[in-house]
């Protein structure tokens, strides 16, 4: 029965927290837009980054042991 003394009000204050979190993202605009990502993959550029004016990708970005 102690822990109920504990765990209650410990549960309430995530649940504001978890709450606050959600209600900033919502006013910061991170929802607005859940289309776009999703069409940005289809206009993925397949040309060779050279041929984009973009410089290749560096030897210290690649995976170790490949």
């Amino acid at each position: 029965m102690e822990s109920l003394l504990l765990l209650v009000p410990l549960s309430v204050a995530l649940v504001l927290l978890i709450g606050g979190v959600f209600w900033r993202a919502l006013q910061s605009g991170q929802f607005d837009d859940l289309e776009r990502p999703a069409h940005d993959v289809l206009d993925d550029d397949d040309r060779p980054r050279e041929e984009r004016g973009q410089e290749p990708f560096s030897g210290s970005r690649r995976r170790k042991g490949s």
